[in-house]
């Protein structure tokens, strides 16, 4: 059986050297989509969100909006207001995420820009990382239809669906949500690949080294 281990805005070690996800720091992070449609890289964002009472800025463009919808805020979870900006071009998505960073009276900033538009340049990635580091404030920057140029970003994730855990009351429903996460670039950590359970009972994080045997790769596919 895989160890499991389980956080909550803490960093763990993990099997051979490697860290669990720290939820809430002040840095610059992407997550990429490995399909458009699939919602495992929101949900994973959300995990990590903070959960104070501040406001969270989540910032969309266009084509995102259209290919993988709006976020459904009653359905979110978290604990305070949620400031949601709609705007047409990945230059503005820029725009608005740098100026929700200079606003410390936030929790964090999301910000959704689909493929590779030349405004989303390494400039413009170390201006939303050195910002995000100066104010205190988290930013995760959500690409679909995305191919992983140089970029700032302190940590580059990917991350796919996978079956939910069991219900622990009926085993024919869907329990909590799963995904294969991989830390493929990271500042001050080693990359490695973990499979990611959110517990909403307890809000946290439940890590476990994939199955070596590739079983758990080919249910990701499945799942995605």
């Amino acid at each position: 059986m895989p160890r499991i281990y389980r956080l909550r805005n803490v960093a763990l070690p993990a099997r051979a050297g490697r860290y669990a996800v720290m939820p809430g720091r002040a840095m610059l992070s992407e997550v990429f989509a490995l399909t458009p449609g699939d919602g495992a890289a929101s949900g994973f964002v959300l995990a990590q969100l903070p959960r104070g009472p501040a406001p969270l800025l989540w910032v969309q463009d266009r084509v995102s909006r259209q290919e993988a919808g709006r976020p459904y805020l009653p359905g979110l979870g978290l604990p305070g207001p949620i400031l949601r900006v709609d705007v047409a071009r990945a230059a503005d998505v820029l725009s608005a995420a740098e100026d929700g960073l200079h606003c410390t009276a936030l929790s964090a900033v999301v910000a959704e820009i689909w493929g590779d538009p030349p405004a989303l340049s390494f400039t413009a990635s170390k201006r939303l990382a050195l910002r995000a580091e100066a104010s205190g404030l988290p930013c995760w920057l959500i690409r679909r239809g995305a191919s992983p140029d140089l970029s700032a970003a302190r940590e580059r994730w990917r991350v796919v669906s996978l079956p939910s855990a069991p219900h622990p009351d009926d085993p024919a429903a869907p329990g909590a949500p799963r995904w294969r996460a991989e830390l493929f670039r990271a500042r001050d950590r080693r990359p490695g690949t973990w499979v990611m359970c959110y517990d909403p009972a307890t809000d946290r994080v439940d890590l476990s080294a994939p199955f070596a045997d590739g079983a758990l790769a080919k249910a990701g596919h499945a799942g995605g």
